[in-house]
């Protein structure tokens, strides 16, 4: 679904900083080669997440849902010298292709990739996160933010990606339909958690941001 009409939508992205050009090649080899290339992040909300991290100015990020590592690029952007970004994908298939990228990136040595059942991965992690993009599996979003909102530093900025579903969010759910439901709860949680503060933007499909109180 699609929030602006055509001619908005490629007025906002003309008027939005440009592409990088490993972004570009990235991009373009996901297309070719990975299943599903409509996962990736692209243009307009990498430089949204590349804002935000510039502004958090993170020492330490988690993303759950690494995908090709488009959006771990674009949060990297803002983070500390001595910073790390942790990075969680279930799939391994993809390891080689986000370290070929990560590898020709400034962010090399900062960026530390995971293997396995994201749940599983933060219960190892002894960092305090500082921000936090979730946009992986929809079912376990609230699962995540439990996990995670104990790591989170006084100020820290939650992220949590396609939650308007398509627009499903205010539809009439399908008796088979896992995920929308999860969203619709998930979206209820931000709000009324207080432990957090939170806006809804309706751009893409939808991004929220949270900021630890």
């Amino acid at each position: 679904m699609d929030f602006l009409p055509e001619k908005i939508d490629k007025y906002v992205v003309s008027h939005t900083e440009d592409e990088p050009q490993l972004l570009q090649e990235l991009s373009h080899e996901t297309w070719q080669k990975v299943m599903v290339p409509r996962m990736l992040s692209g243009h307009f909300q990498g430089r949204v997440l590349s804002m935000i991290s510039k502004l958090v100015n993170p020492k330490n990020i988690l993303e759950i849902g690494t995908y090709t590592g488009y959006s771990a690029l674009c949060l990297a952007e803002g983070i500390q010298k001595n910073g790390t970004l942790h990075t969680i994908d279930k799939n391994e298939e993809l390891i080689d292709f986000q370290k070929k990228y990560f590898d020709k990136s400034p962010y090399k040595n900062q960026i530390k990739q995971h293997v396995g059942r994201a749940l599983d991965v933060i219960s190892t992690l002894d960092e305090k996160f500082d921000l936090v993009f979730i946009d992986a599996d929809k079912s376990n979003y609230s699962n995540y933010f439990h996990a995670i909102i104990g790591k989170m530093n006084k100020g820290g900025v939650i992220l949590s990606d396609n939650v308007l579903w398509s627009g499903k969010v205010i539809e009439e759910i399908k008796p088979k339909d896992v995920d929308t439901p999860a969203l619709i709860e998930y979206n209820k949680l931000l709000k009324n958690d207080a432990r957090v503060e939170t806006v809804l933007l309706p751009i893409r499909d939808g991004l929220t941001i949270s900021r630890v109180v």
